[in-house]
């Protein structure tokens, strides 16, 4: 199984590499390429998950489709490559899109509808989630009686900070704060209400915006949608609060990690075949549930 840890092409340098992703300037335009990279305690592992970066790409196709009505979003083709790039089809495809270049806000836009996480840190220290009161009483993975809108800040390296509402509208107005609030929670219900029946419930997630440049200011929904990496899939069967849950996502990383005592600090350990093969089975388990189709 090939894994892409990272995108060279000769003669072309990408503008920036995330944690996951490679991105490459076009002008008025990005190529966005989601790589098979994984990190865990913000650590970036020297050892690729194959298939990742194919999940998160088409996971967020989907998901920018399914739910485009609610906001218009920045993916302007997935099935074409730019002329410099043809030459590397076997690396990009399923795993890229062009979209539109935009401004992006500096906050991350959390929408959080059971405590875990952060949020239960939070709430067992302060009752509150970035200032958002709660009941009394509750437990770890205990659901919401409503969604809740929790921003962060956007970490270059590093945790990303929760921070309160009025936090988040000094960084980016009070129109704006109040405008993604409106959108990320209901991007959240949509999603959870489309999800739940299908096995899967949507604890939490994240979004990132941006204004297209222009008089306009257009506001839309760019970066991924709703994938394994930037939100928590919890397997509804499994389900029982009171403690963590079961994910579709990283976590027998994250166990590994634990069991070998790695002390969370670069450069990451190599990690075993079954563990990694784990993991691919729990990204594609997730697209197979949610698109009702196997990855291509």
């Amino acid at each position: 199984m090939r894994v892409v840890r990272e995108t060279n092409f000769a003669g072309i340098s990408p503008a920036a590499r995330g944690k996951v992703r490679d991105i490459y300037d076009l002008g008025d335009e990005l190529l966005i390429v989601a790589s098979d990279r994984l990190s865990a305690f913000d650590v970036v592992l020297p050892t690729g998950i194959p298939d990742k970066g194919r999940v998160l790409t088409q996971l967020s196709l989907f998901w920018f489709d399914l739910l485009r009505d609610i906001i218009p979003n920045h993916v302007l083709s997935a099935a074409e490559l730019p002329a410099p790039f043809i030459a590397y089809a076997d690396q990009l495809v399923g795993r890229s899109m062009i979209v539109r270049k935009t401004r992006p806000l500096p906050i991350e836009c959390v929408v959080r509808g059971y405590v875990s996480g952060s949020g239960w840190k939070d709430y067992r220290a302060t009752g509150k989630i970035c200032g958002i009161p709660l009941p009394a009483g509750m437990r770890e993975s205990d659901r919401l009686p409503e969604p809740i809108f929790t921003p962060a800040t956007k970490a270059v390296t590093g945790h990303d900070e929760n921070i309160s509402f009025e936090q988040a509208a000094s960084l980016v107005g009070n129109e704006v704060a109040n405008r993604v609030r409106e959108i990320s929670i209901e991007i959240y219900r949509r999603a959870a209400a489309y999800a739940q029946p299908r096995g899967i419930l949507l604890a939490d997630t994240k979004f990132e915006f941006g204004i297209l440049p222009g008089a306009a200011n257009e506001l839309i929904w760019i970066d991924e949608a709703l994938t394994p990496d930037s939100s928590r899939f919890w397997p509804a069967a499994e389900y029982q609060p009171g403690g963590p849950q079961p994910s579709f996502d990283k976590q027998f990383v994250r166990d590994y990690l634990e069991r070998i005592h790695w002390p969370k600090t670069p450069p990451g350990p190599q990690l075993p075949s079954d563990v990694v093969a784990a993991t691919r089975a729990k990204y594609r388990e997730a697209f197979r549930i949610l698109t009702g189709s196997e990855l291509d």
